[in-house]
């Protein structure tokens, strides 16, 4: 039996009705649902399961929702007795990671994610930034693009999501001249992402200092799981440190395949991507297409999981 780790989804793995099964299936689940939407005084399953694609994908919707659905489905996993090692999530991810490992409860973390994402979409006036994924070119080279771009604007790395991927955001002239460059130096595509903002860059400090104000107050649990930070890929030594690393995790570049390799070398073998979508999975296949990957986003999945985890494969 190999050593695992949870994978928590960040936003934009959103879907109607992600989570339903889970809901009808486990009265564990069920009841994450409800605690959920009691904290925030709305309907969270109704939006989640018969709302609007365009009402979910609207931030301050899709990070509640997420982190919701991502943390009833830990706890169905939990109900087969399968423990991690270490849990980590992309971004908004995280969110859910911290929770998992006990650092906040259900009712801090749902409306205080909701908060972030109207902070994030408030952060920067639509039109004026945008992301975009870079493929097939090396950190270095990325960083020249960037730096050359300098003259258009901000544009700065925003996610290294695994080898061949990296993402960079900022101000529009600025991202659209680095991504220029990039093919230049060898890129093999560049792709625009659908986002409402430049996320994980310094144009979302407004954001960071907004998110700042509310954490100050809130009283945060240990942390019982290790868990592995976006902004420098290691372990957060204790929960004094989580405010002031969500605090930069807005407006930082989140180090994911990083993180993983981090994990890795700690010996994780099995990585089991909780929530909806299967994004960091793909991710993870291309850092080592040697582990053991698994998700967990409805009954099959869950099912298929924990049947093989508790084979020991």
């Amino acid at each position: 039996m190999g050593k695992i780790a949870f994978l928590f989804a960040g936003q934009g793995a959103q879907y109607i009705g992600m989570g339903k099964e889970l809901y009808h299936a486990y009265p564990v689940c069920k009841q994450i649902f409800e605690e959920a939407g009691d904290s925030l005084k709305l309907d969270i399953s109704k939006l989640i399961f018969e709302g609007t694609k365009e009402e979910l994908d609207l931030t301050e919707n899709t990070q509640p929702a997420v982190v919701t659905m991502s943390l009833a489905a830990y706890q169905a996993v939990r109900q087969f007795g399968i423990v991690p090692e270490v849990v980590a999530g992309l971004s908004l991810g995280e969110y859910s990671a911290l929770t998992a490992s006990g650092v906040f409860n259900l009712s801090q973390v749902v409306p205080l994610v909701r908060n972030r994402g109207r902070f994030m979409q408030e952060a920067v006036p639509s039109g004026v930034g945008k992301m975009c994924a870079i493929l097939n070119l090396s950190e270095e080279k990325l960083r020249e693009a960037c730096a050359e771009a300098a003259a258009f604007g901000i544009v700065e790395p925003a996610n290294f999501n695994c080898p061949g991927q990296i993402v960079i955001g900022g101000e529009i002239k600025a991202v659209d001249e680095a991504a220029r460059l990039a093919k230049e130096k060898g890129a093999m595509k560049t792709i625009d992402l659908a986002v409402s903002a430049p996320f994980h860059t310094s144009m979302l400090k407004p954001a960071a200092d907004r998110l700042k104000l509310e954490l100050e107050p809130m009283l945060l649990g240990d942390i019982f799981t290790p868990v592995i930070s976006n902004v420098n890929a290691n372990y957060v030594q204790s929960s004094d440190q989580v405010k002031d690393l969500l605090y930069h995790q807005v407006m930082s570049s989140v180090l994911w395949e990083q993180s993983i390799r981090t994990m890795i070398a700690d010996g994780i073998t099995d990585f089991i991507e909780i929530g909806p979508g299967k994004t960091l999975s793909g991710f993870v296949k291309k850092i080592d297409r040697g582990l053991n990957i698994y998700n967990v986003e409805d009954v099959t999945s869950l099912e298929n999981t924990a049947m093989k985890i508790q084979a020991g494969k």
